[in-house]
């Protein structure tokens, strides 16, 4: 089965942080966009923002953690699988724009089935994001 982009749709508190944390701090291009809603290009995958204004100016949306590889890992999260070069190139570029990460990028599974580079952080809404680097993305992807 080919490939092909996913979209998501998840809750912001505020439009504008959104389009500064995703568009400018990320750097991932704006499409489409209305008072309420934005498509950022998440890495080929459509990323729609739309305005929960519920969440409130200094809200968080719920999240929990789950223990893996000896981390807490936030759950719901979501983001973005990439061959190991592009994983370190953007690891480095997080730490430019991410003030506080969940999981600092590091090796999961060293040595394993499934071996991954991995880091966690979140967007000024609470909602987690994950980026995971592979060396051969088909055979360690689901490796068990």
């Amino acid at each position: 089965m080919q490939l092909t982009p996913f979209h998501l749709a998840i809750q912001v508190r505020d439009i504008d942080e959104a389009r500064e944390f995703y568009g400018h701090k990320m750097g991932l291009p704006e499409g489409r966009s209305a008072e309420h809603w934005i498509d950022f290009n998440l890495f080929g995958h459509q990323l729609v923002t739309h305005l929960n204004p519920a969440i409130g100016s200094h809200g968080k949306v719920a999240a929990v953690a789950n223990p893996v590889d000896g981390h807490g890992v936030p759950v719901p999260h979501f983001g973005v699988v990439m061959n190991f070069d592009d994983w370190q190139v953007f690891a480095e570029r997080a730490r430019g724009f991410v003030e506080e990460f969940l999981i600092e990028p590091y090796i999961r599974f060293a040595g394993k089935p499934g071996e991954q580079g991995t880091m966690f952080f979140q967007d000024p809404s609470g909602n987690a994001l994950e980026f995971k680097g592979f060396r051969d993305i088909q055979g360690a992807l689901f490796a068990t």
